[in-house]
């Protein structure tokens, strides 16, 4: 989030279209170092450039610490998901307005968000997360990105119909808030591993297996708001090393689970790279 007085010039305050406060659902304005609503609520700019707008009553749920973080930005950045991406680009490409807004629920650090972006030049994008370590990246991610702590549980802190695609990738659902912050002919993307994603790792280091009916639990939370409009499989094979193996166990919900010392033992039993398949299904639904 700009931080200065010439914020007017900055082109994500077009994110102030979406946003409102949390506690009087006023509009935001930028003040100096944070952001304030006509009821004088306010909500500070941290020096990393991301918002929290969580206050009273309101708290972020258990998030990603800093090392899940930096392990999933190293992993990332080494384009393993690049495909990932690109295909949620193509997606969201004919579904959004030229001056569109794209809001990220659960961003992390923000990375398929700014893929994103560079596809529609002039959309502006809003990353939503639980995790300060996360939004420290996800608020550089990109010069039309914005990024504020949030419960995504919660009801979102952007007005109904101002949102022109909700991208969901490996984070919660939260169906009703999806559906009123769309506009009538806005698109929901969510992105889920499936059933063969990363097998090969579940007998070397006990990675925690796919939920055999989480297609089933997404169509239930999903199914009384949205029709699902298009599904695509996305899988293929990478080798990886032995530190991109680490960080790939690291940032994901096995390392709550398993002690670190466990991980690495495992990984280095595995004694050099390995090949493993990345499986995916990234699903377009349209708002009932």
């Amino acid at each position: 989030m700009p931080r200065t007085p010439t914020a007017h010039r900055d082109p994500r305050c077009g994110i102030l279209d979406v946003l409102h406060c949390p506690l009087c659902n006023e509009r935001l304005e930028f003040s100096g170092r944070a952001l304030r609503c006509a009821q004088q609520h306010a909500y500070d700019i941290a020096r990393h450039g991301y918002v929290s707008l969580l206050t009273g009553s309101l708290r972020a749920p258990s998030a990603d610490a800093a090392p899940m973080v930096q392990a999933r930005d190293a992993f990332l950045r080494s384009g393993h998901y690049a495909p990932l991406a690109r295909t949620l680009t193509d997606l969201t490409a004919t579904r959004c307005r030229p001056r569109g807004t794209v809001l990220d629920a659960g961003t992390g650090t923000g990375y398929y968000l700014a893929a994103v972006l560079d596809a529609l030049p002039e959309a502006v994008g809003l990353g939503l997360d639980a995790s300060k370590f996360a939004l420290r990246r996800a608020a550089r991610a990109h010069p039309r990105a914005g990024a504020a702590v949030w419960d995504i549980w919660q009801p979102f802190p952007a007005r109904s119909g101002s949102v022109d695609v909700v991208l969901n990738v490996f984070a919660p659902r939260n169906g009703p808030e999806f559906h009123r912050v769309l506009r009538p002919d806005g698109a929901l993307l969510v992105a889920t591993p499936a059933s063969r994603h990363l097998a090969e790792l579940r007998q070397y280091i006990g990675l925690l297996a796919v939920d055999p009916v989480k297609k089933e639990r997404l169509h239930r939370t999903l199914n009384a708001h949205f029709q699902q409009e298009h599904t695509e499989p996305l899988e293929y094979d990478v080798t990886l090393s032995t530190q991109e193996l680490d960080n790939l166990v690291s940032m994901g919900p096995t390392a709550r689970h398993i002690s670190h010392d466990e991980l690495r033992q495992g990984i280095a039993r595995l004694d050099g790279p390995l090949q493993v398949t990345v499986s995916f299904v990234v699903s377009v639904y349209r708002p009932r």
